[in-house]
């Protein structure tokens, strides 16, 4: 695992003030970050309306690395208030960063929202929760929370994948892996192209169902026009009903991916930009104190229009009964 440098994209002063204004704006407007028709409207048209610069900084992911840090944004300690206990209480605790990163999102392509997932909101918190700790989801503490592709169970998962540092004072890193710099044979990457197995729902969801017929099998690689992506969630990935030929194909992949994973420790301001399509990511284990200074970042989900990274065969996948709502970008 390599701690090396990571593609950095800084924002000036003058965009920093720029965003941070429009989003006291809109928040003003709407006493809340919740997203509502209006408010989304109100964001596109805010976004549409941000600078050359901002946009400049939000452009594609454009090296093999498959991600970047945004970097210049404020996210003062004593003005965000005590990391929540929960997603469940946050509600909207440092809302301007909420809508900071929804304006974010909005640039960079259409952002998306989960109606099983956090009440519906386009951006969520991601902080530690009791009883949680050994989950595999962004609520967990003590486990290592297992690389992987977002919401690699449903075809309308991310593009792009957004995570804004609020609060990090124990420097807790995320990890990151892009499969356009493992190195696997021919005949393993064959195998891993084939749709063996399902990926299932994880934990943060509610009210999932399989529509009465077996889970769809997906395959973990798949060839682009632009090179090779994946889709990949060990940790709800049912590997045992494979076949040894391919448990030792996704073995040989998990192990290319920790030989080429780096470290991200975000801090306050920082936003880690991923392409869910190339990266898959996860977080180191560690001690949550609960005591309102535990580690705080906002998520975000966007959707690019036009991309074609994934194989048409998704679209005719259930998705469980998840329901991924989408916001028009600009």
């Amino acid at each position: 695992m390599s701690t090396g440098a990571l593609p950095v994209r800084p924002l000036d002063a003058a965009s920093v003030h720029e965003l941070r204004r429009a989003a006291e704006r809109i928040l003003a407007e709407f006493r809340t970050s919740a997203a509502s028709p209006a408010l989304l409207e109100r964001v596109a048209g805010a976004a549409k309306a941000l600078g050359p610069a901002i946009r400049h900084q939000c452009r594609p992911v454009d090296t093999d690395d498959g991600l970047y840090v945004l970097r210049g944004l404020t996210a003062d300690d004593a003005e965000a208030g005590p990391t929540p206990a929960s997603w469940a209480t946050a509600g909207d605790s440092a809302a301007v960063h909420d809508i900071e990163l929804l304006l974010l999102a909005t640039v960079m392509g259409n952002p998306i929202a989960w109606e099983g997932q956090q009440e519906g909101r386009f951006v969520h918190n991601i902080v530690p929760a009791t009883g949680h700790e050994q989950e595999q989801t962004g609520a967990s503490s003590s486990v290592l929370l297992s690389p992987h592709t977002e919401d690699a169970f449903h075809p309308g998962r991310a593009h792009l994948l957004m995570l804004g540092c609020m609060r990090n004072r124990d420097n807790i890193a995320t990890t990151a892996a892009s499969v356009r710099k493992v190195r696997l044979g021919d005949a393993d990457i064959a195998e891993l192209c084939r749709p063996v197995l399902p990926i299932l729902p994880d934990d943060a969801y509610t009210k999932t169902q399989c529509f009465g017929g077996p889970p769809p099998s997906v395959p973990t690689l798949w060839q682009s026009e632009d090179g090779l992506t994946l889709r990949f969630d060990p940790a709800y990935t049912p590997l045992e009903q494979a076949a040894s030929a391919y448990r030792a194909a996704y073995a040989r992949l998990e192990a290319e991916l920790a030989r080429v994973s780096v470290v991200v420790s975000l801090s306050p301001g920082e936003v880690l930009v991923v392409d869910n399509d190339l990266v898959v990511h996860g977080r180191v284990p560690f001690k949550a104190r609960y005591d309102g200074t535990d580690r705080w970042l906002k998520r975000a989900s966007v959707r690019v229009p036009g991309r074609r990274t994934r194989p048409a065969a998704e679209a005719i996948e259930h998705g469980y009964g998840q329901t991924a709502v989408e916001a028009h970008g600009v």
